[in-house]
């Protein structure tokens, strides 16, 4: 009998074992894009609606496209360096190109932004638990004001019993499950800011929103350039390129991830950035946390429930994002401090130390920074810059494997050069904008 035509032949099993293979590889992709998506959209929510109120909806709009397109290309210069060598790490990668220099300017740009972004998580947990100045956080509106439920103390018991068990896990791919339920967390909190600015546009409780920036004195063009790094730090993930990378273990997988990442994390953001101005147009605070709360309710008639679903919900994902940052924040360290020495996972005591300490230093600095703007300005012109554009843009220009085309390295070249003067355009305008506010 033909095994053809009564479907037996030997190849079946072949074929179904490829298809079991390739269903397999399929769902290892999307765990690590659950992964790169949390790392990216991290805290960058909260402040992409206050951007649209500086730039305008068309000019932000824009602005994130191409930010996206531009991490696209830098993340392919790094994988496709990262593969043609030996290297398994962002700073070994750079060691290659630019020796020990190089190593230590990314290692030390890594720990700056990692270290920065997990302060911004927990001031921004602060803010939902025990409010922010005039806005009451959840647990003063539900009690009232208290020592137990003040500031220092909720994002003490925050990090003791929900940040430290994650952050214990010595794997990267383990957390995986955590970085997919921060997704649907942020997930919820767009779609309940999207459906209360439809019901308060049906109401007819919402201003045209700005298209298009005030430019009607110097202080508001400098401004523009304060928004620039806001968008660019909300967009940096590069420092866990490599982490994800290798354990995901499937040649070539990590670029269709990242694409995929990118797509739902600028849809993410250009939604909760229209919606959120939408909702709170020029009253909305550089931290969108903040406006959900009683007092900021009466104009557009929310929901308190919905408030606090709002904040809740995203105050979570933070928790659940904090520990991917500080994953690639204590391997850089370690790598820095410790470069001898075995893997950081497989020496117990190393691990535990240096998971603490870090802990510790960011509750401590979270209480003495009232705003996460500055943190935000601060990085994305200078170690977010760097990881995100200069530092890809320079391995794709020096070339030690031969894998630049020309195209490459113009478009390298350009990106250097557009990262640099922005970059001292905003420092420049945050100065100004010092030294007038001091003036005035």
């Amino acid at each position: 009998m033909d095994p053809d035509r009564t479907g037996t032949s030997a190849e079946v099993p072949l074929l179904s074992n490829q298809n079991s293979r390739t269903r397999e590889n399929r769902w290892v992709i999307w765990r690590a894009v659950f992964n790169v998506s949390t790392t990216i959209i991290g805290a960058g929510i909260m402040s992409i609606p206050a951007t649209l109120k500086v730039l305008g909806v068309v000019p932000a709009f824009v602005l994130i496209v191409l930010v996206a397109l531009l991490v696209d290309i830098t993340v392919n210069f790094m994988l496709r360096a990262t593969y043609a060598g030996q290297s398994t790490t962002y700073a070994g990668l750079m060691k290659e190109n630019f020796g020990k220099i190089g190593s230590l300017a990314v290692q030390i740009c890594v720990m700056i932004t990692t270290l920065g972004c997990l302060i911004m998580y927990l001031i921004i947990i602060g803010d939902v638990f025990s409010g922010k100045g005039e806005h009451l956080g959840v647990l003063q509106e539900w009690f009232g004001i208290h020592w137990w439920n003040s500031r220092y103390l909720s994002i003490l018991l925050t990090v003791l019993l929900v940040v430290l068990p994650l952050v214990l896990y010595r794997r990267v791919e383990s957390l995986w499950l955590s970085s997919a339920i921060a997704i649907i967390l942020a997930v919820v909190f767009v779609g309940i800011c999207s459906v209360m600015a439809i019901i308060a546009i049906v109401k007819g409780e919402i201003a045209r929103p700005r298209m298009l920036p005030e430019l009607n004195s110097t202080s508001s063009f400098f401004n523009l350039f304060t928004a620039i790094p806001v968008i660019v730090t909300a967009f940096a993930f590069h420092f866990n390129v490599h982490p994800i990378e290798i354990e995901l273990g499937i040649p070539g997988a990590m670029t269709s991830a990242v694409k995929i990442s990118l797509v739902v994390c600028s849809v993410i953001y250009f939604s909760i950035g229209i919606f959120g101005y939408l909702l709170f147009g020029d009253s909305i605070n550089a931290d969108i946390l903040v406006n959900f709360d009683m007092s900021s309710s009466g104009a557009i008639a929310i929901s308190p429930i919905l408030n606090d679903i709002v904040r809740l919900s995203y105050a979570l994902h933070l928790m659940l994002v904090f520990p991917l940052l500080n994953f690639s924040l204590r391997a850089n360290i370690d790598e820095l401090i410790f470069p001898k020495k075995d893997l950081l996972a497989t020496d117990t005591k190393r691990f535990m130390f240096l998971t603490l300490i870090l802990l510790a230093l960011s509750y401590i600095v979270a209480i003495a920074i009232p705003s996460v703007w500055y943190i935000y300005q601060f990085m994305g012109s200078t170690s977010n810059v760097c990881l995100a554009f200069i530092f890809p843009g320079a391995i794709a220009r020096r070339d030690v494997h031969g894998l630049s085309s020309r195209k490459d390295k113009i478009i390298a070249v350009v990106m250097i050069v557009l990262a640099v003067v922005t970059s001292v355009i905003t420092i420049a305008a945050n100065i100004y904008n010092m030294i007038i506010g001091k003036s005035s």
